[in-house]
């Protein structure tokens, strides 16, 4: 059985700064990619960044500059540095984590609540 949690999300004024984490958690052989994404009330899910278990990044137009996704592959966690956030940032955050285990696939975390004041 494989879990995935995240934390961290909570309420931040426009220029303000949140660091959300992810932990896998179960029995895990690998994690390969993992990644943060967020769906805003009436919006489809976007994606906000991803890392790869060597370190490749890839980020989403509207938070390059400002947010930084890295990771503890000891942990199997993944974190969210998000600076300079701004009231279109507010959403639930979730987590994906491209597992290797007894029932390999790609899991997703429950989400946390960002929400930018202006």
């Amino acid at each position: 059985q494989v879990q995935v949690v995240e934390s961290g999300g909570g309420l931040v004024q426009a220029g303000g700064s949140l660091r959300l984490s992810c932990a896998a958690s179960g029995s895990i052989f690998r994690i390969n990619a993992m990644g943060w994404y967020r769906q805003a009330p009436g919006k489809e899910r976007e994606l906000v960044a991803t890392i790869t278990s060597g370190g490749n990044t890839n980020y989403a137009d509207s938070v390059k500059g400002r947010f930084t996704i890295s990771r503890d592959n000891a942990k199997n966690t993944v974190y969210l540095q998000m600076n300079s956030l701004k009231p279109e940032d507010t959403a639930v955050y979730l987590c994906k984590a491209d597992v290797v285990a007894k029932s390999t696939g790609w899991y997703w975390g429950q989400g946390t609540q960002v929400t930018v004041s202006s």
